[in-house]
């Protein structure tokens, strides 16, 4: 408003040089300067809010232009109507602002009739291209904010789509990272657990035995620590560059996982066929699968429970068999309001889930055929060309 402010002030002052240079001369048309003033001041000040209140402050213009026209008190009369073209056209659009020309116009030719004037046809043409001459100057203005109302909106939508997508980046991140985490450490823990009790069982019978598991548990906690080292070196780490770390395990590394499994107390059969070179997610998924379905045979099979781990690449296929004969007993119903601590929907499920998930596979969890416990994987194997 301050702009249009300063605008109002110098039209108005114009008017009132241009009504003292007529006083001067004497022309006897002319209203006294108590009718002047106030005319010429009512002309300019709607010209104020006409960004603000563009559609009411042109009528108001157009109203009193009709008396300070008549009045022949200066240029503000036809200042004021093009400015007010020229606002209505961009701040509200183009409809009103045909009504507002329409207007102008019906209003402009009772005035030239009752006036009579001798130059009606320069006055009519003069009047059309003034309107012409507005109008298309509020069109190119009124065009040019549009586009910079739509670039401002596709830049917001932009920047919107850009959190989104870092929004789901970073918890797509957060959830790999769980896995990794929720598969290192109840993989261990539930191993030094097991070892633990077996341990302070046999630490009076037999303190070799003891002593085995003792060793067991310290091997255990040394690689999950050095795992989740690893895991805490990625988050910290701002880019790849740096000091080698630890190679994450594969499906080279089942072996191991199956003798430390023995070491556990869980006799587990491996059979693994040749799986040639996998993806390195697909390898490592394999073997995330198979280390949480031994865990869960650790934890929740019961004493005397045996497993067994087939692993077998038809094509582009990878199959991943995992199950154990729940020490021999057929699965008894659950209670009302219990569970299996094995059904699916933990956290250990669901993870391995997600991982056969994220390489277009499938998986199939539940009770076996005669009893035990059965995890069913199958991950595509595509290769970088």
């Amino acid at each position: 408003m301050a702009g249009d402010s300063v605008l109002a002030v110098l039209l108005g002052l114009v008017d009132l040089l241009l009504f003292a240079a007529d006083g001067l001369t004497e022309i006897p048309e002319l209203p006294p300067w108590y009718v002047a003033v106030p005319v010429n001041i009512a002309m300019v000040a709607p010209l104020v809010f006409r960004r603000r209140s563009p559609l009411w402050s042109a009528y108001v213009v157009l109203v009193i232009s009709t008396v300070h026209a008549t009045l022949l008190l200066g240029i503000g009369s036809v200042a004021g109507l093009a400015m007010s073209i020229y606002s209505v056209v961009v701040y509200v659009g183009r409809r009103q602002g045909l009504v507002f020309v329409g207007a102008v116009v019906v209003a402009s030719a009772l005035q030239l009739a009752l006036d009579q004037t001798d130059e009606l046809v320069i006055t009519s043409l003069f009047l059309a291209f003034g309107i012409a001459l507005c109008w298309t100057l509020g069109e190119f203005v009124g065009a040019r904010r549009a586009y910079d109302v739509e670039v401002e909106a596709r830049l917001h939508l932009l920047e919107t789509e850009r959190d989104q997508a870092t929004r789901i980046a970073v918890a797509e991140e957060r959830g790999r990272i769980a896995r990794e985490l929720h598969d290192v450490v109840a993989h261990a823990v539930s191993v030094m657990v097991v070892q633990a009790d077996g341990a302070s069982y046999a630490i009076q019978s037999d303190p070799e035995l003891a002593q085995r598991a003792l060793q067991t548990i310290s091997e255990t906690g040394r690689g999950a620590l050095g795992e989740l080292r690893r895991l805490l070196d990625v988050l910290r780490s701002d880019d790849g560059d740096g000091e080698p770390r630890v190679p994450q395990p594969d499906a080279h590394a089942l072996a191991d996982l199956a003798e430390r499994m023995r070491a556990s107390g869980v006799p587990v059969e491996l059979e693994i066929d040749e799986l040639g070179d996998l993806p390195a997610g697909v390898s490592l998924g394999v073997y995330r699968i198979v280390q949480e379905s031994l865990t869960n045979t650790l934890k929740h099979a019961g004493r005397g429970a045996t497993a067994a781990v087939r692993v077998r690449r038809t094509g582009d296929l990878v199959e991943v068999l995992v199950s154990d004969d729940g020490a021999g007993r057929v699965p008894q119903l659950v209670p009302a309001g219990r569970r299996d601590p094995r059904l699916p929907g933990g956290n250990g499920l669901i993870g391995m889930r997600e991982r056969a998930h994220v390489y277009g596979g499938t998986l199939e969890v539940g009770p076996a055929a005669g009893g035990g416990w059965q995890v069913r994987a199958a991950l595509p194997v595509r290769l970088a060309p």
